[in-house]
């Protein structure tokens, strides 16, 4: 007895003795395969017997016939229609915002950034004796609300007044909590070099820790480009440490300068290298290193060429400002056409701003075409700005974002 000829039909249809009113899955596929394909030619076996619902999809009348793809009609359809829904959007948080008085200036940028952010204040006073005498206005109108709280740590003389208020605010009964603190001010002082050496970076992580928990859970602690991403796990579990970055910002500034397309990064060490260098790696890198020679440290290039180029050195912060000099003065020794530099944090204690002079076209030996900072330390945004060559990039929109998460 001759063998039956193979045929791709009885393989992939289910021939039941009684028609079904729906296809199967399987004789589905086949068909949305059958009508993409042209030219398809098909031989009707005498042994198939196919429904008659399947043989007048395929228009299989005669035993061999060109296929013709089946048009797009409503009767041509399988299964029933289902329209396209898109996914709901997330619904807006309306957040109430206090702060600090320092952060007065960025807190209002921030509320114009959002109409569902509110600004709501806190009266900061003194006894006689110098301990803080605070009030929060209206606390009952709070209830229920997500809060969150702008704070600045720039000296230790503020630290205690701030975290009263941040330990009181979740106990109001708000639905959540978030404490923005843009700048860590002991994240440099991380690590323990010899016995006795004291991390106070680990000290504040702590005691931010113990931030009570409001009726939504723990308390979220923005940060923006913390000084060692490993500092996280110094938080405890009672705090939620949300690490956002600033150099997006500069990124977008970049691109709206006249030179963008001849913009090399530097990093003076290998640690803002690492810290960095992945948010900016389409653009050519220079990367410098510290050697000893003797009793002194000098800048050196490690990799990369800055000849002809505008070069932007890129670190976490500044204080003296000498390791920037130093990167600048061994940049423009191997060629760079202009030298600007950005730090997310400009602490600049002692007015150490003053060290950087703005280059007018006489030459990046000594001086910046541009000194980009942001406003996470507002003492000294008020002291620089209008002034050639810093420029203050905002972290208001980043912060009104973050409030959202």
């Amino acid at each position: 007895m001759a063998s039956t000829p193979y045929s791709p039909f009885r393989t992939l249809l289910s021939l039941n003795p009684e028609p079904k009113p729906a296809f199967s899955t399987r004789t589905t596929s086949l068909l949305s395969f059958l009508s993409t394909r042209r030219n398809f030619s098909v031989r009707s076996q005498s042994h198939l017997d196919l429904s008659p619902e399947i043989a007048a999809r395929l228009r299989l009348d005669q035993p061999t016939q060109s296929f013709t793809p089946l048009e797009p009609t409503a009767e041509a359809v399988v299964g029933p229609a289902v329209a396209f829904v898109p996914p709901p959007k997330r619904a807006r948080k309306n957040v109430l915002l206090f702060y600090c008085e320092e952060m007065s200036d960025l807190a209002r940028r921030v509320v114009a950034e959002s109409d569902a952010i509110e600004l709501r204040s806190i009266s900061w006073k003194k006894f006689e004796d110098g301990f803080p005498n605070l009030f929060i206005t209206n606390a009952h109108e709070i209830r229920g609300q997500h809060v969150a709280f702008l704070a600045s740590f720039s000296s230790p003389q503020v630290i205690f007044e701030q975290l009263s208020i941040i330990y009181a605010l979740p106990r109001l009964f708000i639905s959540s909590f978030t404490v923005v603190l843009p700048f860590f001010p002991t994240g440099s002082y991380e690590r323990m070099e010899d016995e006795g050496d004291v991390a106070t970076a680990f000290t504040l992580a702590r005691i931010l820790s113990n931030i009570p928990i409001s009726r939504g859970g723990p308390t979220s602690l923005v940060i923006f480009d913390i000084h060692a991403l490993q500092e996280r796990f110094y938080f405890g579990d009672s705090v939620l440490p949300c690490f956002e970055s600033a150099v997006p910002l500069l990124k977008s500034r970049l691109q709206e300068l006249p030179d963008s397309d001849n913009i090399s990064i530097a990093f003076p060490d290998d640690g803002a290298w690492k810290r960095f260098h992945k948010q900016l790696q389409h653009f050519p890198v220079i990367v410098c290193n510290k050697v000893r020679e003797g009793e002194q440290r000098i800048v050196r290039i490690k990799e990369g060429d800055p000849r002809g180029r505008h070069v932007v050195i890129v670190d976490d912060l500044v204080q003296s400002g000498s390791t920037l000099i130093e990167c600048q003065k061994v940049l423009a020794a191997h060629g760079a056409a202009k030298i600007s530099a950005y730090v997310t944090h400009g602490i600049f204690p002692n007015r150490s701003w003053e060290r950087f002079i703005y280059d007018n076209g006489v030459g990046p030996e000594n001086r910046l075409s541009h000194f980009w900072i942001t406003d996470s330390c507002q003492l000294t945004v008020d002291e620089v700005k209008n002034l050639p060559p810093f420029e203050i990039i905002s972290l208001s929109g980043a912060i009104a974002n973050a409030l959202q998460i």
